[in-house]
């Protein structure tokens, strides 16, 4: 691709990211969404420290309690609210959003993080996956020493949530976020070079008169 070509895509997803930021910030002014009723369950609050530990289990904790037997409705709720606050988190793809106070994917990553924790500490009640859970956490507190992370904390470290209350990203904070805005305008970037490939060789050849 010829750089005259590369330019002007490049500007064009620097700019498309720039407005779904500011689209979606004015749509969603606040963190946490509007009229919130707390009439869910209590979810406790996770620690700076203990997040970090915590993504790395998610997959295997989310795989066990999907599995689970012995459940019950409140249980149910919980493990459906960290996959839905995972998703609003963009599946835990976006640079920081675990590690980095200031992401603008912080907060609502303590809350899916915070669910996963209490699912699992709610597995250690269940006959049939209370060793399974047990390893877990076992596993979780060591390298919660091993990495030292036990006394690590931030802003968001005492906030306790709730299932009836969906904490989305800031997207506000995308474009003051230099993590966050390279990788959605790298996002963008990419999306607009296959739209613009699939077009160019989607097009008929011209036929050359004989």
């Amino acid at each position: 691709m010829k750089i005259g070509k590369t330019i002007p895509l490049l500007s064009a997803a620097f700019a498309a990211a720039a407005f779904f930021c500011v689209v979606a910030g004015s749509a969603f002014a606040h963190s946490r969404s509007d009229g919130g009723s707390h009439a869910g369950l209590d979810i406790p609050e996770i620690s700076h420290g203990e997040m970090a530990v915590m993504s790395d289990y998610r997959s295997g904790i989310i795989d066990l309690a999907s599995r689970a037997v012995d459940t019950n409705e409140p249980f149910r709720r919980m493990l459906n609210y960290a996959e839905i606050q995972y998703s609003y988190c963009l599946w835990g793809r976006m640079p920081g959003s675990v590690t980095d106070e200031e992401s603008p994917f912080n907060e609502c990553a303590h809350a899916y993080l915070a669910a996963t924790k209490a699912a699992l500490l709610s597995m250690r009640e269940m006959p049939r996956e209370r060793a399974a859970a047990g390893e877990i956490i076992s596993a979780v507190d060591a390298d919660m020493v091993r990495r030292g992370l036990a006394l690590i904390t931030c802003r968001f470290s005492g906030e306790a949530f709730n299932t009836a209350d969906i904490v989305k990203p800031r997207w506000s904070g995308i474009p003051f976020h230099v993590a966050s805005m390279a990788s959605l305008t790298g996002l963008v970037f990419l999306f607009g070079l296959g739209v613009f490939v699939l077009r160019r060789f989607s097009q008929p050849k011209a036929q050359s008169s004989e």
